[in-house]
């Protein structure tokens, strides 16, 4: 199968979003007396149906937050200064340039909102550079459902077996298996300790991957699929 399209996930994958969003969320609940823990987190990196961190805390404490909108301001606060500090992850821009090059579909399929996404990607410089964007307000199901890939895949009109995935994420990397896709997972410090036995490659940051890999990578799973 001849590779037509590069799929991105956002969060963790183009931009280190994820660290940021654990270490603020964190500090809130130390704030309040409570512990959050990496492994609980990391069940819901990389999907949009779960409480807002707000809810969470107010569970665990059995009563609501006192200064409910101060207590997110002041997170936003500190979530929105460590993020700029971030850059596009290694081998994102290298990728992409390949892939224009080869004249390949370019995606990005998110569980974040639209607005965040495009956002940053606008900031960054890399929202035109993208054919096709689809966030979880395009589809019902975000990840770890397969909707988002489906839909990305579909607007670019190419197969899904065709299309290469780059996740971060467990949820991430489910959603786009289910969806067909061959997956390359790049784990990040939050996601790192995750099972991916699921996926097709695992690496240490997309700086390891290249299109012509991938395209060799996918012609012999094709070929053993078909076998």
């Amino acid at each position: 199968m001849a590779l037509d399209a590069l799929v991105f996930d956002f969060d963790g994958l183009i931009l280190d979003t994820e660290l940021p969003e654990f270490v603020t969320v964190r500090d809130e609940f130390s704030a309040h007396g409570l512990e959050l823990r990496l492994e609980d987190w990391q069940q819901i990196v990389g999907r949009a149906d779960h409480p807002h961190w707000i809810d969470w805390i107010e569970t665990e404490l059995g009563r609501p937050v006192v200064d409910r909108e101060l207590v997110r301001a002041r997170r936003a606060a500190q979530h929105h200064a460590m993020i700029s500090e971030q850059v596009v992850l290694p081998g994102v821009l290298a990728l992409l340039e390949q892939a224009e090059a080869d004249g390949l579909g370019l995606a990005v399929a998110s569980s974040s909102p639209r607005s965040w996404v495009a956002g940053h990607l606008d900031r960054l410089g890399l929202h035109d550079r993208f054919a096709v964007i689809r966030t979880r307000d395009d589809v019902e199901r975000a990840k770890p459902w397969p909707d988002l890939f489906t839909a990305a895949v579909d607007a670019l009109g190419v197969a899904p077996a065709a299309a290469v995935a780059f996740e971060d994420s467990r949820n991430g990397s489910l959603a786009a298996k289910a969806a067909g896709l061959y997956c390359v997972v790049a784990p990040n410090e939050i996601t790192r300790s995750q099972d991916f036995s699921h996926a097709d490659q695992v690496v240490g940051s997309l700086a390891e991957v290249t299109v012509p890999a991938l395209a060799l990578a996918l012609d012999a799973a094709t070929d053993v699929g078909s076998g």
